[in-house]
């Protein structure tokens, strides 16, 4: 099994806008071979910026990588391109884990 993490700093007050966008269920990603399931966090924070982190459970490498090269995923990246990212979002990270 391996777990993608996706790391996403924004602007105070902006947390729950990536909430959302990854909780409303019903993505093209749920419905993938081999795909197990989706947590986010929300940092608790007073003030300042804030954090959200998207865990996404894959069952292998294989299905992860076939999800990144299905139609569904690239045609989505394609409607994106060109697109300025929303000023709330400061930073992305994604790194992979092998669960052990």
């Amino acid at each position: 099994m391996i777990v993608q993490m996706r790391r996403f700093t924004v602007t105070e007050g902006n947390g729950h806008l990536m909430v959302e966008k990854f909780t409303k269920g019903g993505g093209l990603v749920e419905q993938q071979p081999g795909f197990i399931d989706k947590t986010v966090l929300e940092k608790k924070v007073r003030r300042g910026e804030e954090e959200v982190i998207m865990l996404v459970r894959w069952e292998s490498e294989e299905a992860w990588k076939a999800w990144e090269k299905s139609p569904e995923h690239i045609a989505g990246h394609r409607e994106n391109r060109g697109k300025p990212k929303p000023d709330h979002v400061l930073n992305v990270e994604v790194t992979m884990y092998e669960v052990k």
